[in-house]
This record gives structure tokens, sequence and C-alpha cells, in this order.
């Protein structure tokens, strides 16, 4: 007899928090220009944290970062990442912008404190749910690993880098 006011309760919490979620979305609809909550952001990290493979994040970047490797990684963000996370990496790329959610800033902590491997497993697969595309298949491993020695470089961007990835792009 206990269990009846029990799931009782469960039951009526349920239908407060499904009446709660469809009034936000009534309210504020489902436009991309929204800002996440905290949390729902706290919900999609941990989901996400879950959804990653546990040797994405223990893999080492096999290749050091060289002015060479750089350089080739640097052309490629410009043609191929720098539409949505923009030049700098800030995430405010033209298509960036209409995005839901936003791509990273790839300067901040948030994305630097990820291992190699973590980085590397996102650009390789993508991530669900967001802009985020696979890229694997579009090229060999070593472009997905120059790219993540490029985040690295990220904070560290200086104008003339920006300027020359610009100019480089335009000769394309």
């Amino acid at each position: 007899m206990k269990r009846g006011p029990a799931v009782v309760l469960i039951i009526m919490v349920l239908v407060g928090l499904f009446a709660s979620i469809a009034a936000s979305i009534l309210h504020d609809g489902m436009s991309a220009r929204a800002t996440p909550g905290r949390l729902e952001e706290s919900i999609a990290r941990y989901l996400w944290r879950l959804s990653l493979p546990a040797n994405a994040r223990s893999a080492k970047n096999p290749l050091a970062p060289t002015p060479e490797y750089l350089k080739d990684a640097r052309l490629h963000f410009a043609d191929h990442c720098a539409i949505c996370h923009a030049n700098d990496g800030s995430g405010d790329g033209l298509f960036g912008r209409g995005l839901y959610p936003k791509p990273p800033d790839l300067r901040q902590p948030a994305t630097q404190n990820r291992p190699d491997g973590e980085l590397f497993w996102i650009i390789e697969n993508g991530v669900r749910f967001t802009g985020m595309p696979s890229f694997s298949g579009h090229g060999p491993a070593a472009d997905s690993w120059k790219l993540v020695l490029f985040i690295r470089h990220l904070p560290q961007l200086t104008t003339a880098e920006q300027i020359g990835r610009a100019s480089c792009r335009e000769r394309v």
C-alpha cells in the first residue's frame, strides 16, 4: 500500500517536468538564436562525455608542432573550419553565428583542456545534434592530427598568422 502514493508522486513530478519543458518550448520556441540554459548545458556535457569511447581520450598526437604542420593546418582550418569557428577560433564564423548550439570558442579552457585524442575524435566523427560534421574519410588522419596541433596554437595566434591565413585563402 505504501507504493501507491510513491508511484502517484513520481508520476506527478514527471507530468510537471514535462509540462514545464512544453511550456518553455511553446514560450521560447525552438530558435537557433537561443542560448542554452545551465541545466541544458550541464546535461549536454554529461551525455557528451558518456558518448566518447574511452580510448579516444587516451590517444596521443603522433605529430610534433612544426612550422610546416602548423601552416598546413592553418590553411586547412581556413578552408574547412573557419566558416563556423571563425579564423581566430572564436566560434563567431559566418555559419557559426546561426548554429544551435553555437560552436565553442576553441581558444578557451573548455576546449584547450580536452585531451588531444578527444579533439581528434571530434574532428573525425563530428558531434551529433550540433553543426559539427564528421570529417572522417575526407583526407588522411594526419590532417586531423595537424588540426589538433593548430587548435592548441589558437590561443597564441598572431595577427600576422591571421592575415597570412586570409591572404593564402584568397589565392586558393
